[in-house]
């Protein structure tokens, strides 16, 4: 109305109030993510023991809202189901529609499934990678081990006080050291003659995820690859994580009195830069992609980069596409463990080629507490699958 158009409105006091009540969920709130995250995490496993090649991505998505609204009554998704399958697994937002999950699974494809269900208007967001036909090939294993070693290394970490971009950092370094140890990411020969050795020893065909196998040396290098050059960048384009809550992609993350957005790459893409608070629900998904652009400029000759990656190895994974594992995850006490991971999907190796080979899912053992699933063997009770299936 005209009074409206004529009064001095004030659009600027209210938003960063709300947003930052919105960044610390109460305790309903808590319980409300942890239920909707659960009955995702159920869906995902549905998808995981149904797919095989021959069906279309599209398929895909329908399991996974077939499961949840006929099992848990939660009628909506939180965004646009991505279910990404051989090259379009390393495509960040496939799905929408210009790309709508249409591609046919072939056998050997890898998928990169990001769907999450909507509960009484709380998100959940949650991302799962594995092999179409249930069986990892060395390759694939080796990427995947990466990005779920990125997960460890970040609830290792979280907890009051922590910087959320220290915690991106620490996923970077993971899956550029793992990906040191396949040989892609190089090390130009120099020092003594036993950092030669030692160097050119884990960096041999060794797919061991041990730490402890690198050279303390070889890893200060690494960690200036990734802090200062931004190696990290190149095959994790985006954030490690968001907000969640009401809107997937929740409000808070760059309010004033707060850390601002870094302009360096990989950083850029950070949707918050905070340290960390109790009650802070954020999603926490490292990921390792293939993406010829950002490989075509790390290689050109003028980027320092390029010295440090195997040309022939990056051919050979062009077109490999990418893996994202994506969890839920409230901040908590120091003394209560840092953090509570509310996704209890197959994550290991094992679990997952478990289950898709029918297993029972959830366990009634944990093989990875380090991820920090509290609530994995005694969960809300997942229903059977629909009638349909």
């Amino acid at each position: 109305s005209q009074v409206l158009n004529d009064a001095n409105l004030d659009t600027s006091t209210l938003f960063p109030i709300l947003a930052e009540c919105r960044v610390h969920k109460s305790a309903l709130e808590l319980a409300l993510l942890e239920h909707v995250t659960q009955i995702s995490s159920f869906a995902h496993a549905y998808v995981m023991r149904n797919i095989r090649p021959g069906l279309h991505e599209y398929q895909c998505e329908s399991l996974f809202k077939h499961y949840a609204y006929f099992n848990y009554g939660s009628r909506l998704v939180s965004y646009t189901s991505i279910c990404g399958c051989g090259p379009n697994s390393a495509i960040l937002h496939y799905g929408h529609a210009g790309e709508p999950n249409q591609k046919l699974i072939q056998d050997g494809d890898t998928c990169l499934f990001d769907m999450g269900a909507e509960y009484q208007c709380y998100a959940s967001d949650i991302t799962c990678s594995f092999p179409a036909n249930g069986s990892f090939t060395p390759k694939y294993k080796a990427i995947y081990e990466s990005v779920l070693n990125a997960q460890r290394a970040v609830y290792r970490m979280m907890e009051p006080g922590v910087s959320w971009v220290d915690c991106h950092e620490a996923a970077e370094l993971e899956i550029v050291k793992g990906l040191y140890r396949i040989g892609l990411v190089q090390l130009p020969q120099s020092g003594s003659e036993e950092e030669k050795k030692t160097n050119s020893s884990s960096n041999s065909n060794n797919r061991n995820d041990d730490e402890s196998e690198l050279a303390e040396s070889t890893v200060e290098v690494l960690k200036d690859l990734v802090h200062t050059h931004r190696l990290g960048a190149v095959f994790m384009p985006h954030g490690l994580g968001h907000f969640l809550g009401i809107d997937t992609h929740d409000v808070g993350g760059y309010l004033p009195g707060h850390p601002p957005r870094s302009p360096l790459p990989g950083l850029k893409s950070l949707r918050t830069a905070r340290v960390l608070q109790e009650n802070m629900v954020l999603t926490v998904e490292p990921g390792c992609y293939f993406i010829d652009h950002l490989l075509d400029e790390a290689m050109d000759p003028s980027n320092i980069l390029s010295q440090y990656l195997n040309a022939d190895l990056v051919q050979e994974y062009r077109g490999f596409g990418g893996v994202r594992l994506e969890d839920v995850v409230v901040v908590t006490r120091k003394e209560n463990g840092g953090c509570i991971n509310f996704t209890l999907c197959p994550r290991t190796v094992s679990e997952v080629e478990h289950v898709m080979k029918g297993g029972k899912w959830p366990p009634t053992v944990d093989e990875a507490p380090e991820l920090r699933r509290l609530k994995l063997t005694d969960p809300i009770s997942p229903l059977p699958p629909p009638p349909s299936a």
